[in-house]
């Protein structure tokens, strides 16, 4: 019976997506009101958000006092309208568990560079820009990867691989919300090597990516905020190629949805509230053999 829920909620998420994705292309759009984006907010919307979550998670994730996303970005660029541009990015996910003593498992640290390059110098109506990115996700433990019973060590085991993605990212004036909308795909891969031998045929290392996103807030000029709420949306689906567990081709699980639907109070500059769905294999990292279903309120 859950799996069934689970089959279902997935296809609804992909008819949304292919919904919203129909009436975009069908639109048509007025190109004087396209305001070009700098490289800068192309890059904030194709990394990750910082959040903190409130303990109000509903689905079969533990439960958490919280989970925090801290993800700085360092820019490296030759000026704010530079067609090339270099991100430094000491991203850490922290969850800490309503147990005895509040135990905060070993974090997941997921450095990394990634570099953004404009396709178009002066952009009218649309723009493209190519990022390609190098990382590692680890968790710094060095204890062995399984348990004597052969179940793995998710306290102490040693968790280790590195990838490298890249992709298209593409904006568009959205007409009807008014908004400026970003879709991305990339592929990800974790080359021979690169990884924790333990995790061989455990985890996916081809894995491909695609996000739509549609911002009400004006990211390149906040002294155009209004003062009316703002909404935004961003709707992610990621599929995992290659040898995981047992599952056939086209198993099911091998599909991970994500949506985050976004408010942003009038009162409030820098800080908004999120609402997650999220349901895939659990991104923290010795963890990732675990099943997630879990809607989450994020500050």
């Amino acid at each position: 019976m859950e799996s069934h829920y689970t089959v279902d909620m997935k296809n609804l998420f992909i008819l949304f997506l292919a919904f919203v994705s129909f009436r975009q292309v069908m639109a048509q759009e007025d190109a004087t009101k396209f305001k070009p984006v700098n490289l800068a907010v192309i890059a904030e919307v194709n990394q990750v958000n910082n959040y903190i979550t409130f303990p109000t998670d509903i689905g079969n994730l533990a439960p958490l006092l919280f989970e925090a996303n801290v993800v700085p970005n360092l820019f490296i660029r030759k000026s704010k309208n530079a067609r090339l541009m270099g991100v430094l990015t000491p991203q850490i996910i922290l969850r800490m568990y309503q147990e005895e003593s509040s135990p905060m498992r070993t974090p997941s640290y997921i450095p990394q560079v990634t570099i953004y390059y404009a396709l178009e110098a002066n952009p009218i109506k649309s723009q493209h820009a190519l990022f390609g990115r190098i990382a590692n996700h680890s968790n710094g433990q060095e204890g062995d990867f399984y348990l004597p019973d052969s179940n793995i060590n998710l306290i102490s085991g040693n968790f280790s691989t590195n990838f490298a993605q890249a992709g298209l990212i593409f904006n568009r004036q959205n007409k009807t919300f008014n908004a400026a909308q970003f879709f991305s795909t990339s592929p990800e891969v974790h080359p021979p090597g690169w990884s924790l031998d333990e995790i061989d045929g455990k985890y996916s290392m081809v894995r491909w990516h695609n996000a739509l996103s549609i911002y009400k807030i004006p990211l390149h000029q906040k002294q155009e905020m209004q003062k009316t709420p703002s909404i935004s949306m961003k709707a992610e689906a990621m599929w995992m190629f290659g040898k995981v567990n047992d599952w056939s081709a086209m198993e099911t699980d091998r599909l991970n949805l994500n949506f985050t639907f976004f408010y942003h109070p009038s009162f409030l500059e820098d800080i908004g509230l999120f609402v997650e769905f999220y349901s895939g294999v659990d991104y923290y990292n010795i963890y990732f053999n675990e099943k997630v279903e879990a809607f989450d309120l994020v500050l």
